[in-house]
C-alpha cells in the first residue's frame, strides 16, 4: 500500500502481520527479514481473541473451565491468542487500503466461533489500523484485542505517555501488584527508551496517546481507541521496543477484567501512527505479500 511517500506491506499468510512501514524510504517500524515466516519477526501483528498471557492457558467462563494450547515454546502460559499464528485472507486490496479476515471455527480450546477483521489504510503521513472481532456463535464469549508494533530505538530515542499506574510482574510475566506509573521510569516526560533492564508491563489509566522521538529527528505519534492499557515491552539493550495498545491487562480473563461479547456483537480497537518529520534514507518495502 502506498500514499505519497508512505508505504506499508502486509503478510496475510503470516498472522495477518505488517511486514514494514516506511516514509520516503525510512523505516518507521522494525522491518521483517525477507522471506520470514515467523510472526515474532514482523513489524507488527494483531492480538485476537485475547492479548498477552492467560495463566497456564486455563480459564473459567460462565461456570465452565477451558484449556488453551501453550503456544510459545516452553513458556508456561498461552499468549496473544490465535490470530498471530493463523493465516488471514485478504478480502479487499487497493493502492491505499486493505482488509484482512480471520475466521475461527470454535476449536483449539476456544469453543466460540468468531470472525476477526483488520482494516489497514495509509495516507501520506499516517497509518491507520482497525481490528474487530464478531461473535458468530450462539452464546456469549470472552473477547480481547490488541496490536503489537515494534518501534526502532537508536541511542537518542525517547518515549512519552501518560498513565495512572502499572502492574509489576512475577518472574513468569503475570501481573503481580499495581504500583504508580513511574515505578520503572517516568514516561510522563520524554525519556530515553533504551536500557539494561527488561520492561514487560501493562500500564493502566493510559491516555490513549504516546509519542516516540528518534535521535535523527523523526517523531511518531501513536494513538488508539478501545485500548484500556498500554503494554510496554523493552528488551534489554535492544534496537527495538513495543508499545502495545490492548483492551485488557495480562490474564484479565482470570481476574474479572475481560469483556463478554454477546452473540452477533462486535468489539473493536484502533491504532494510528502519525509521522511529523523525517530526514534519513533507507530501502523501500513492497506491497502485500
Amino acid at each position: 500500500m502506498r500514499a505519497g511517500g508512505l508505504e506499508a506491506a502486509l503478510s496475510p499468510a503470516v498472522g495477518g502481520s505488517l511486514l514494514c512501514l516506511t516514509l520516503d524510504g525510512v523505516d518507521l517500524l522494525r522491518r521483517a527479514p525477507d522471506g520470514t515466516g515467523d510472526p515474532l519477526a514482523m513489524a507488527s501483528f494483531p492480538l485476537v481473541p485475547y492479548a498477552n498471557r492467560i495463566a497456564e492457558g486455563r480459564f473459567t467462563f460462565d461456570g465452565r473451565s477451558y484449556q488453551l494450547p501453550l503456544n510459545f515454546g516452553d513458556h508456561p502460559h498461552s499468549i496473544h491468542g490465535f490470530g498471530w499464528r493463523t493465516a488471514w485472507t485478504a478480502s479487499e486490496t487497493a493502492e491505499t487500503a486493505a482488509t484482512l479476515v480471520h475466521d475461527h471455527d470454535g476449536g483449539a480450546g476456544w469453543p466460540w466461533s468468531y470472525r476477526a477483521q483488520q482494516q489497514v489504510a495509509v495516507t501520506p503521513l499516517q497509518l491507520s489500523m482497525s481490528l474487530s472481532i464478531t461473535n458468530f456463535g450462539d452464546a456469549a464469549m470472552p473477547a480481547g484485542l490488541g496490536f503489537h508494533p515494534y518501534f526502532l530505538a537508536d541511542a537518542g530515542t525517547t518515549i512519552q505517555f501518560d498513565a495512572d499506574g502499572l502492574w509489576l510482574s512475577t518472574p513468569d510475566m503475570l501481573p503481580d501488584r499495581q504500583v504508580p506509573a513511574d515505578a520503572l521510569g517516568d514516561w510522563s516526560r520524554p525519556a530515553i527508551v533504551r536500557g539494561d533492564r527488561l520492561v514487560d508491563n501493562a500500564y493502566t489509566g493510559w491516555s490513549g496517546s504516546a509519542t516516540i522521538r528518534r535521535g535523527e529527528g523523526l517523531r511518531l505519534t501513536l494513538t488508539a481507541t478501545g485500548a484500556q492499557c498500554l503494554h510496554v515491552y523493552r528488551p534489554p539493550a535492544s534496537d527495538d521496543f513495543c508499545l502495545e495498545p490492548v483492551s485488557h491487562m495480562p490474564d484479565a480473563i482470570n481476574r474479572g477484567g475481560m469483556a463478554s461479547l454477546a452473540p452477533g456483537d462486535t468489539a473493536r480497537i484502533t491504532m494510528t501512527i502519525a509521522i511529523d518529520k523525517i530526514d534519513q534514507t533507507l530501502p523501500k518495502c513492497g506491497g502485500i505479500a
